[in-house]
């Protein structure tokens, strides 16, 4: 019976992908589809997740960014590591993930005791705090993520140099997935006074690293979203963007 339903989960993944084929560019492979159907089910995974996989719709994100198992995964800013359980479960035992934090969270002693409890549970992740515009991993990346956090980097002045150090970390052909909170021809401007960011603004700062749009989705995209509030205070599911970069190669 569970693999019966993992099997089911998976094929609704695949039709998912296929349905936006238009827009996401790939459909996973059966094998990536069952990966990221048995992540999401992932009995570790705490309640405060799980309550927001609807609005987040996980499985279909993390399809389109083009996760499969054995890939070497770089996480900008886990926050409290939503992503970083799905993306452990969906690489495997013969992946990896670098979640990195910023430097200073290595004075955050409770923050650190809490992401290291989390990576001992998976056995495949490290926490690391670093600079994101200037680290060395032990190995080049298939795929770098940031989840609702591009804003942030750009008001702390790390977006540009985090791109251009991506660039660097990942293989030929690497995969630099980026989702956000959208607000469409305001450029950079609302980063700061709405949490939110101009999708085309991130096209032109990555473009402008080196590399090359590869798909985005409109999973995300909340049509009555009025760009108008923060997300911390719109009363609903902000609009996000989903963008997938390639590094040529």
């Amino acid at each position: 019976m569970r693999r019966t339903a993992l099997t089911t989960a998976a094929a609704a993944i695949l039709c998912a992908a296929c349905a936006n084929t238009a827009l996401a560019g790939e459909t996973p492979t059966v094998a990536a589809a069952d990966a990221i159907s048995t992540a999401v089910a992932d009995p570790l995974r705490p309640a405060e997740d799980t309550a927001r996989d609807d609005a987040r719709k996980p499985a279909r994100i993390i399809a389109f960014a083009g996760v499969k198992p054995g890939m070497i995964v770089i996480e900008y800013a886990p926050g409290g590591g939503y992503y970083t359980r799905l993306l452990a479960r969906t690489v495997g035992p013969k992946g990896h993930v670098y979640a990195l934090v910023p430097a200073s969270f290595a004075d955050r002693q409770n923050y650190m005791d809490r992401m290291n409890a989390l990576a001992a549970q998976y056995g495949n992740v490290d926490i690391i705090p670093t600079d994101f515009g200037n680290y060395l991993l032990p190995q080049l990346a298939d795929l770098a993520w940031t989840s609702e956090n591009y804003h942030d980097f750009v008001n702390g002045g790390t977006a540009e140099p985090a791109d251009k150090q991506t660039l660097a970390a990942l293989k030929p052909g690497g995969i630099y997935f980026i989702e956000d909170h959208a607000a469409p021809g305001t450029g950079l401007s609302a980063t700061k006074t709405l949490h939110r960011i101009d999708p085309a603004a991130v096209k032109s700062q990555v473009l402008a690293a080196g590399f090359v749009l590869d798909g985005e989705s409109d999973v995300l995209h909340n049509p009555d979203d009025p760009h108008d509030a923060s997300p911390r205070d719109f009363d609903g599911v902000s609009d996000k963007f989903a963008l997938r970069f390639k590094k040529p190669g």
